[in-house]
């Protein structure tokens, strides 16, 4: 069995992603639905011309959620409350789309490593997310949490360890990794740590400070995925890996990394 690849398809190139997945055989991962000016808008129009548009997809569909300024566990109720109305809200569109797997981050204050918050932190999100794993599950969504700020594997891994939700699962993002785990934290620890749950995977490359979303080959960029692949595929044979990257251009010359 080959790679199962996703393209991370935005506003301004879903029609020229969809075509390329139709070419080669990928899914899609939908961007649109993260943005609060579409799900504050026109997202009804915006979800019947997509559902039209992804019938010939061959692959995996999926949705990244929102996610600027969301903060799932907080310790105040009304901004738990606007995050938590935002989710229901993707997940709601996941069904209407016929998407099965949506995408929303943890949210961990990373520059925090002290352990009152740590605990904290868990035990709101204990709180917080198994609710909305049941509120997934009623629609037949999984929910995927990314790793973002989170500088040890463990923060998502004790949480999911803890709700043991059948919709509640991860995804590793490849780049964030690289970027925010603690000097003595390799990525082998993420997949590792996280194996059991995970379901997806993000994908681009970086010049090892800013989060980027290069293709594999910039010149500038850090991560070897010549190197990381083989390690993937052994760990995470049936994980969807998607190509998060800004610029199709940079998708379409990442494809040769892969077995299609």
């Amino acid at each position: 069995m080959g790679d199962q690849v996703s393209l991370s398809a935005g506003i301004g190139n879903f029609h020229d992603c969809v075509a390329l997945a139709c070419e080669r055989g990928l899914g899609i991962e939908l961007m649109a639905f993260s943005l609060p000016s579409v799900l504050d808008g026109e997202w009804r129009a915006l979800e019947h011309e997509y559902r039209a548009a992804l019938a010939d997809v061959p692959g995996k569909l999926s949705i990244h959620g929102p996610f600027m300024d969301l903060v799932s566990g907080s310790p105040d109720e009304r901004i738990n409350m606007v995050s938590y109305g935002r989710y229901e809200h993707v997940i709601r569109i996941a069904d209407l789309l016929g998407v099965q797997q949506v995408v929303l981050h943890a949210n961990y204050i990373g520059l925090l490593h002290n352990e009152v918050y740590r605990q904290g932190w868990h035990q709101r999100n204990v709180d917080f997310w198994g609710p909305l794993g049941d509120y997934a599950r009623a629609y037949g969504v999984a929910v995927a949490i990314e790793n973002m700020w989170e500088f040890d594997p463990a923060i998502i891994g004790n949480l999911l360890q803890e709700l043991n939700h059948p919709h509640l699962k991860a995804c590793i993002d490849v780049g964030h990794a690289s970027l925010f785990s603690d000097p003595d934290v390799t990525f082998d620890d993420w997949l590792e740590t996280l194996a059991p749950w995970v379901i997806e995977l993000h994908m681009n490359n970086n010049n090892g400070v800013m989060d980027e979303h290069h293709g594999f080959d910039w010149e500038q960029g850090v991560l070897d995925y010549a190197r990381l692949l083989p390690r993937l595929r052994a760990m995470l044979s049936e994980t969807v890996m998607v190509l998060e990257m800004d610029r199709i251009q940079d998708m379409k010359a990442s494809l040769r990394y892969f077995d299609l």
